[in-house]
């Protein structure tokens, strides 16, 4: 395979003519190979981006000028608040029964602020029995689908990069109970990056574009080519419930929460948490010109972050944890020809080619990566609604080898919600002299809440000693 004249003169147009040069300069095997991946590119998206975003007058992220704090379904004060509460769970649980949910774990990630060697999933986060992040969502799966009665299907979404060893892991475990039809993976799309100063897309080997994910927005047009969208179109499903492989406290499928989205009749919805500090590195939920979107926390000026009430509260408190409902009606829509999210650049390192043929390791940020995010289509929904949950109770997530958003402060977390449940249920646990648990590990499949673990729990007189419970509730010791 060559590159024709037709292609070679749209390269040159559009300012990427290097790559001409470049694939000329290939044997044929590698040539080939480099001619098949420009082929799939959308070469003129990639050269506006590149126009955009890169060289001496490129555009940087506007902030937002008209931002008001959401319109959100707080979390129960009040006999009147809980009884809507109550009505959402029982309309989230009908939806569940009547097989009107998918769930979409997004794992495109790989360890590496862990300093994890694979994909983040893979990763042993428990502290007793050492189960992954990948077997520890499975689980809350299959439990939902028990108490249910339903099929919940699920869609893993993978990158190019941890694509197939993801599908070897489920393998090897039997998919973690969820059976080899009850699992489906998706592929993410990817962007090539470009050259901060000239916008010109960058080669990570003589042969290959340097090539990297398109961003967990990319899952929309990936459900799309997958042809996922028409298979749970056809299952019946309406509702994608998504959520992020690194947060082991969120309760999947949360009920409440799909509830108060039917209920609203939104197209798509958001869970968030207050942010507990204005400094927090998180994006918030908010109304921007008249439509609820999320800011990402690098876009929110200082002093907007900082904004508080008269009492005191910070105005923009509405944390996104990146957990949503969507409608797949509305993700047909958002994909349909000529439609899809906007992309953002982030500036990176990225290893290159130079023109001489050399391996360049830059030490400061030299490329732009292009990334679509999920919650930008938030705007483009008819409606919307934003519910919060309780931190405690929803999200602690794994991101940090240390500090905060490490394994350690998800564990601290889980242990408390897991001491909660068993104090609640007339079981004492032992704690040291700063008043935290011992490690302690409750099987999804044991119990998926407090009330449920009060039920199934078999007498015991304490917990005095890092203990995992099962779902048959028989204790599993610690690991070696």
């Amino acid at each position: 395979m060559t590159i024709d004249h037709r292609l070679a003169a749209r390269l040159e147009a559009l300012g990427q003519g290097h790559l001409v040069t470049a694939v000329d300069r290939l044997p044929l095997p590698q040539r080939d190979r480099l001619v098949a991946q420009i082929r799939g590119l959308d070469l003129e998206l990639v050269a506006g981006l590149a126009r955009r975003y890169a060289g001496p007058a490129a555009e940087g992220e506007e902030p937002p000028s008209d931002i008001a704090p959401p319109e959100a379904i707080p979390i129960p004060d009040d006999a009147a608040a809980r009884a809507r509460e109550e009505q959402a769970r029982e309309e989230g649980q009908r939806r569940l029964r009547a097989g009107e949910l998918a769930c979409v774990l997004l794992a495109g990630g790989q360890g590496t602020r862990l300093g994890f060697p694979g994909p983040k999933g893979d990763f042993p986060f428990a502290p007793v029995s050492g189960r992954t992040l990948f077997e520890h969502h499975a689980a809350k799966v299959v439990a939902v689908r028990r108490r249910y009665g339903c099929e919940l299907p699920l869609l893993v979404l993978t990158s190019p990069a941890n694509d197939e060893v993801t599908r070897e892991i489920f393998a090897a475990h039997d998919h973690f109970g969820l059976g080899p039809e009850g699992v489906e993976f998706v592929v993410q799309g990817t962007m090539p990056a470009v050259d901060r100063e000239s916008g010109a897309i960058l080669l990570e080997a003589p042969d290959r574009l340097a090539l990297s994910p398109d961003g967990h927005g990319g899952l929309l047009a990936a459900l799309r080519a997958d042809g996922a969208l028409e298979r749970l179109r056809r299952r019946g499903v309406r509702t994608i419930f998504t959520f992020q492989v690194d947060n082991p406290l969120l309760s999947v499928a949360h009920p409440a929460f799909v509830g108060y989205h039917a209920l609203a009749g939104a197209e798509m919805s958001s869970m968030v948490v207050h942010k507990a500090s204005p400094e927090e590195r998180m994006g918030v939920v908010a109304r921007v010109d008249g439509r609820t979107a999320v800011v990402e926390y690098s876009d929110l000026p200082d002093e907007m972050a900082r904004w508080r009430d008269s009492e005191g509260r910070l105005v923009l408190w509405a944390g996104s944890i990146a957990v949503h409902c969507i409608e797949v009606a509305f993700v047909e829509r958002l994909t349909g020809p000529g439609q899809g999210l906007p992309f953002h650049r982030a500036l990176k390192r990225v290893s290159f080619v130079a023109a001489d043929g050399g391996l360049v390791e830059p030490e400061a940020p030299n490329g732009i990566k292009f990334e679509t995010f999920l919650f930008d289509a938030l705007p483009l929904a008819g409606a919307t609604t934003t519910v919060e949950v309780a931190r405690e109770d929803e999200f602690s997530p794994i991101k940090n080898a240390e500090g905060d958003d490490s394994p350690a402060t998800a564990r601290a977390h889980l242990n408390r919600r897991y001491a909660r449940w068993l104090e609640g249920a007339g079981v004492p646990v032992a704690r040291d002299a700063a008043g935290e648990p011992v490690d302690l590990e409750i099987d999804p499949l044991l119990a998926l809440d407090a009330d449920e673990l009060a039920h199934r729990l078999p007498p015991m007189a304490a917990v005095e000693r890092p203990t995992a419970l099962g779902p048959d509730a028989s204790t599993v010791a610690r690991r070696t």
